[in-house]
């Protein structure tokens, strides 16, 4: 009876093992999506406002973060991905805050 219950004890600390490997696995992939959309459309609101010519450092910065994003997701490093598409997000709104200063000074 004790090796029985032994037996369960271990069918279930693997399942459970298994089961939040595979769900931190899981999570490391949308995590990565969500932060990958929201870089996306950052970047895509910038260059839609002029930030290749009107913020470039800013612009191009946070593309090839973007770029480096999706190389990091294609080895499945989901957690560095989502970090540089987190940044690529950071400077396309720096480019977007930096055109939007520029047409207050302008405006006066």
């Amino acid at each position: 009876m004790a090796a029985r219950a032994a037996m369960q004890t271990g069918a279930l600390a693997l399942a459970l093992g298994l089961g939040l490997t595979l769900s931190l696995t899981g999570c490391g992939s949308v995590y990565y999506s969500v932060s990958m959309n929201a870089a996306q459309s950052r970047i895509e609101q910038a260059r839609a406002m002029g930030a290749e010519t009107a913020a470039p450092y800013e612009y191009y910065y946070a593309r090839e973060h973007m770029r480096q994003a999706e190389v990091e997701a294609a080895d499945a490093s989901y957690g560095d991905a989502a970090s540089y598409a987190e940044t690529a997000e950071q400077y396309a709104q720096k480019a977007i805050d930096f055109i939007l200063a520029s047409r207050k000074g302008e405006a006066k």
